[in-house]
This record gives structure tokens, sequence and C-alpha cells, in this order.
């Protein structure tokens, strides 16, 4: 029978997001029943955000192996990988979803701030930045409030701390209005000799927190990111966190500083669950425990309580476990940084973390029931195939009858919010600050960043059509992988390993979860198709309204290389009179794209044409014609169709092109549908027998569609407008939209 004060706790503890079961579970792990300060603890540490309870079984199936790999995924902070010549790659992608739905600035800005960190706190340097932003309709003043706070949050934090945005996505629809979807992705380099570790080990060694003073913002942070958004949680302001870039300029030098002296036996960075977080990791990860003075942490308010202090998630904070006699050496470095310090504990041999706050003990618990992979709870969801999937099926070509006026459709797709321009947005960023890269800036399909120290260059990009995966939830995600992998190799890279941030509804939803198992079913089997294994990521479950959820929207953080310079390939129009081929097989389809949703109001239809071995074929031709030197530019078919691509391909340089449609398909499929494993190439007419040649026998359809021209966009002999009106629609559809707010 339980007591008065057991049956308080399990309603605290309920409150607090965590189970019946869960509770019950602790009171066995503790054998006693828990205190306020440890509820707290395990709440926000068997959150969905920090133990991944409902998907790590899912998980678990994706591919982690390469000989490039140096960390598996959760082994460490970020994803680390070998590029050669002694030097690693370190990258990985995060959600900051629900603080960006509540307060858009700060909310993304700490995005990009905490997703540095678990770059750098691996001893790498980040030179690079991507991110992926989904946001409701574009014409309502909501919609424009979160746009313009997410963007100045990233652009305000990127620039100040003094890393660049190279590149990244941005999609509207209407099941985002309530949960806008804003992922961070960040790489940095690494030399081999300098790669940090998350854990603790050797007892005695001290413990130390660097950085900003903890505050009150953020606590349960990771909780409410592990609900969904209602009227009453948009009033949730405290469990946003605040950034301070300048900060965290100071930090990263401080700790990179630190681990060049080889005295830093482990670090981890601050994010969600904060100091209990932390401790609790890098402890499970070394068998061992720490004793933590809690009353010792620099705070920024006045009688914070245990709970509060371990919880926090305040930005810019790290903790670090030093090598015991070398703490004066470590206590110059951050005192050079003008970084503020403490010594708040010692590593111990217990497996246990004990939590002190003026002598007392205020929690106890073993560092390893904390943890994913530990005593954190695993759990198998029902799953159901939605109602809906099977009537998209159904959808077929001939139900759309095709327009008379295709000019229309062109200036229709080119004004679209999912395809035109997003300068508006990137000319907030800085793509070139910084010392420690040189991005080319160059029209690409992938950010190509070059990297000083050697002839090597990293590829990345961040893609998702989650209009794809909604409709298909294993084929969209597929495509998601083979886009990412076909822009990298469009821009001469080969695709190496990829991150992932998995957003996603309510998991207790069955169909909901039925999307989540099956986008990694499909993920699955092309990650081992392109043998780009999975680092590691981030899951976002209930990203939720009271409308419904989400698409669900796996986005593929993708890295490649670069090997020789002298392969980077750029998507734009070199010169009138180079000829213009498509590389792939065409289809009449129409599926789920941009022409049949939007032009047409066509919502229900499956994903759009994709077989695996047919887009792998093309991308090994297209890296072989690259390497050959027989291309002038290359850019893959993608939102918007073939059309599009060939826009996007004549306005950089205001070149125009002649094109001929084939007369196997549909003018509207063949202009503006999205079927895969397609590139649009561009040949001087002087390799044209060269190319040819080199075509024959590979087994890959192409076709001669026509010719680079000067200014205007020629289809079957009609011209339907010049450079300059597609330039205008192109570039000035976004700022229209965000004009009228």
């Amino acid at each position: 029978m339980s007591t008065p004060t057991e049956d308080k706790l399990l309603k605290i503890a309920l409150q607090l997001g965590l189970l019946e079961e869960e509770y019950h579970r602790i009171v066995e792990i503790l054998g006693r029943t828990p205190n306020f300060t440890e509820l707290s603890c395990y709440a926000a540490m068997w959150s969905e955000h920090c133990s991944y309870k409902n998907s790590i079984v899912w998980l678990k199936k994706l591919p982690k192996d390469s000989p490039r790999m140096l960390a598996k995924a959760g082994e460490e902070n970020a994803g680390l990988v070998d590029i050669g010549d002694g030097w690693a790659v370190s990258f990985k992608i995060e959600s900051h979803n629900h603080p960006s739905a509540i307060e858009p600035y700060q909310g993304a800005a700490t995005g990009v701030g905490g997703i540095n960190r678990d770059v750098f706190s691996m001893g790498a340097r980040p030179i690079a930045q991507l991110n992926s932003l989904r946001f409701g309709d574009p014409s309502t003043p909501k919609t424009q409030r979160l746009l313009r706070g997410v963007v100045k949050g990233i652009g305000d934090y990127g620039n100040a701390f003094g890393i660049p945005t190279v590149g990244g996505e941005i999609f509207f629809d209407k099941c985002y209005q309530s949960n806008p979807l804003v992922n961070a992705f960040s790489a940095g380099i690494v030399r081999t000799d300098r790669i940090a570790k998350a854990i603790a080990q050797g007892k005695g060694n001290p413990v130390y927190i660097f950085g900003s003073a903890t505050g009150r913002d953020g606590i349960h942070g990771a909780s409410f990111a592990s609900k969904e958004i209602t009227k009453e949680s948009e009033k949730d302001l405290p469990a946003v966190q605040v950034g301070d870039p300048f900060m965290e300029k100071l930090l990263l030098e401080a700790t990179l500083e630190a681990i060049a002296t080889g005295h830093v036996v482990g670090i981890q960075d601050m994010g969600a669950a904060g100091v209990i977080c932390s401790t609790s990791e890098m402890s499970a990860r070394g068998k061992s425990g720490m004793d933590i003075h809690l009353d010792k942490v620099p705070t920024r308010q006045e009688g914070m309580q245990p709970f509060e202090i371990l919880i926090s998630e305040s930005q810019e904070r790290m903790l670090m476990v030093v090598k015991k006699g070398k703490e004066k050496e470590i206590e110059q470095i951050f005192e050079k940084w003008d970084v503020a310090y403490a010594k708040i504990g010692e590593v111990t041999d217990s497996q246990e973390l004990r939590f002190f706050m003026k002598g007392d003990v205020v929690a106890k618990m073993p560092a390893e029931s904390l943890v994913l992979g530990g005593g954190a709870p695993v759990y198998y969801r029902e799953y159901k195939e939605p109602a809906y999937f099977q009537e998209y099926k159904k959808f077929h070509i001939s139900q759309v009858k095709e327009p008379r006026n295709l000019k229309k459709v062109a200036r229709f797709l080119l004004q679209q919010p999912n395809i035109a321009s997003k300068r508006w947005a990137y000319e907030q960023y800085d793509s070139m600050v910084g010392t420690a890269n040189q991005s080319t800036n160059a029209p690409s399909d992938a950010a190509v960043v070059a990297l000083k120290e050697t002839n090597k260059s990293i590829v990345i990009t961040v893609d998702c059509n989650s209009r794809y995966v909604h409709a298909d939830p294993e084929q969209g995600t597929a495509i998601a992988v083979a886009e990412a992998a076909r822009n990298i190799v469009c821009s001469g890279g080969e695709p190496i390993a990829i991150t992932n941030c998995l957003n996603f509804g309510n998991p207790y939803n069955p169909e909901v979860y039925w999307q989540f198992v099956h986008a990694i079913l499909g993920m699955k089997k092309a990650c081992e198709r392109f043998e780009t294994p999975v680092t590691g990521g981030n899951v976002s479950f209930y990203n939720q309204s009271e409308e419904g959820p989400v698409f669900p929207t796996p986005t593929i953080g993708m890295l490649g290389l670069l090997e020789n310079r002298e392969w980077q390939m750029t998507l734009d129009f070199k010169k009138a009179g180079d000829l213009i081929y498509l590389i792939g097989s065409p289809k009449n389809c129409i599926s789920s794209s941009e022409y049949l949703y939007a032009y047409h109001g066509v919502e229900a239809s499956p994903a759009p044409f994709f077989h695996l071995d047919e887009e792998w074929e093309v991308q090994q031709l297209i890296k072989q014609l690259i390497r050959a030197g027989l291309l002038r530019s290359a850019h893959d078919v993608s939102d918007g169709g073939l059309f599009i691509t060939l826009a996007e391909s004549a306005m950089p340089r205001a070149l125009g092109f002649r094109i001929r449609t084939d007369k196997r398909f549909r003018r509207d499929a063949y202009l503006f549908g999205e079927s895969q494993s397609r590139v649009v190439v561009t040949v001087k007419p002087t390799h044209q027998k060269k190319f040819e040649r080199f075509m024959e026998g590979k087994g890959v359809e192409y076709k001669l569609i026509g010719e680079v021209i000067k200014e205007h966009f020629i289809v079957d002999k009609d011209k339907w407008m010049d450079v300059q009106e597609a330039y205008e629609l192109y570039e000035g559809a976004l700022p229209r939209y965000m004009e009228q707010g």
C-alpha cells in the first residue's frame, strides 16, 4: 500500500512528464523513494529528447560502420569521420523546434550555439553551418513573424560567433503553421591526434564547469521538447534559453587551447538537461562516478534550488575533466580567454553521481541509470498504416488534365515559395566570416568548403522533401538520402556519411509511429546503397499541435569529400553554344510535385518515381564525367522539375536555353514532374563526340535536349520568357511575402 508521500511524488512525477511505470522503475533503481531533485533529473534524462526511449530500437537498425568512422553514432557529442592526411571532420544536425515555435529568435540562435558546441567539444574547429527550416503559410502574419525571427536568430548568432552559414533549405506547408521546424547543422575539422572525448575517468581528477553562469532559463527544456505544442505550452517561455555568441567564441578558443595541452581527460557541452546530462553521460561512458558540489556552480540568480542548477539549460557552458595536477595550466587558459570557471567536484570510482549543497547530499543516483543504453527505458511502440496511404496510391496522371498554357505554369512555379530564391534569408547570413575556411560561394547543388591545409574540400548539404515522405515514408526518406548524395556528386564530391534530424509527431500515435518506422527503413536501404553510414543526429518527436502532426520530416545532413579541387563542379551554364544533355530517364510522373500540389491543388498522390539502383548508376556516371573533365555544369532535377532546373542554371550568368521536349511523355510531366535520378549537364561543343563516346555502353539513358543561348527561355521553338523576367519572378517572390507583414 502506498503512503501519502509516495502518492504525492507519483503525482509530481506525472506532472514532470514521467509515466507511472517509469516512476516505479526509479524507485526500484534507487531502492527507495526519490526526492524531488532526483525526480527532476530522471524526468529530464528520460524525456524523449534525451533518452530516445521511443526510437532507439529502430535507430539501431541504421548502418553505422565504414573504414572512415572514428566514432560510432551515440559514442560522442557529434559524428567523426576520417578524411585522410591526419584530418577528421566532426559534424552533426539537431533540432530546436519547440523553442523556436515559442520564441523564434532565441530558439534559432541557441540551436546554432548548441550544435557548434557539440562540434568543438570534440576538439574540432567549426568551419561551416547549414540549416533546414520548415514554416507554415508564408502569406500569414504568424509565419512571417516566425521566419523573420528564426532567420535573424541564425544570422545574428552565426555571424557574431564567426562561423559562416554556407547553405540550407526553407520549405513551406500549412502543416507547419503551429509547429515550425528549425534544424541546425555544423561541421568542423580536427587533427586526428587532437580529438577530445566526452568521458570521465580517473579517480580524483577534478571536474570543472566553465563558460556562462547558470540561470533559470531553459529549465525543463528537454521535457518541454518532449510534448506537443498547445496554447498552454506556448506560454512556456522559461523553457526557452538565451544565447550569447560572443561568450561562445571565447569558449571555443579556450576549449581548443585546453584540449591541445593534452591535459583534458574528457569534455562535453551542456545542452538539453544541462549539468545532469553532462555528468551522467560522461560518467557512464567512463564507468565512473562524480561528486559534484552544486553550491560551487556559478549562478546568475540568487537562491537557485539544486534541481534548477542540475537541469538548467543556460547556454555557453561546458563540463571538463582535467588530469589531476594540471589544474593551474588549464585555469590559466580560462583566464587568458576571460572565461569564468569553477572547480565543482571530482571523478570517483563509484559509478554513482552524488550532488551536494553546502555539504549535504541532495541527490544520489547511479550514473548509468540515467542514460540512453543504460537504465533509461526502451519502448516498442505500436504502429499501423495510415488510412491515407492507400488512398494516395490511387492517383493516376490521367486524373489531371494537361494545361494548354504551360508558360503560365512556368511563371507560377518560379514564384512558388518552395522553389523561388531564398536570397531574402541567406543574405542575412555571412557566408565568408572567419578565417578557418574558404567557402567558394559558387552556385552549386551542395556547399563546398575548401580546407586550407590540404587540396581537399568538404561538400555538405541538407535535404528532405517532406511532402514525398508524407506520401510514402520509406520511398520519400530514401529519396532524401539519394538527393543529398546527388547534390554532393553534382558538386564534384564523394558522399561519405550522414547525420539525421528526425522530425515527427507524437510517437504514441500508431499512424505517426508507422511513418517513423518506415522512414528508418527507407534511410537504412539508401545509406547502405550509397555507403554513407549514420554518424548520429537527433530525434524530435511531438512536432504536433492541436491541428495535428507535421509532415514526417527526416532531414538528412550529408558530408562529402572533394579530394581534388579541380573536380569541383557548379550548376550555372557557362557560355552560349554549350550543349544541354539530360542524364537519367524521364517518366510520365507528376506525383507529389510542386506542380501537382500547388498549381492543381491535388494533395493526395504517391511519392515520385524512384529506383535506388538506377539512382546509384546515374551518380556513379556523373562522378566519372566530372573527373574526366567532360562537363561544364551539372544540376540535379528536383523540386519544380526540369524547367526549374534549367532556369536555375541559366539565371546566374543571365543566359538562356533552347530545348525540345520528348514526345514519349506528356509535356507537363516532362517539364514539371519530379521523377528522380536525373541530372542536367552542359558540354562544350568541341567535347560532344568524346562525351557521347564516353556515355555509350554505360547503361544510363541520356539525351541531347538543347543548347545554351543568350537571354531567352525557348521550349519547342516557343519563346516562354527572357532571363530577366524569370529572374524577377524567382528573386522577388519571397520578399513580396515578407513585405506584406
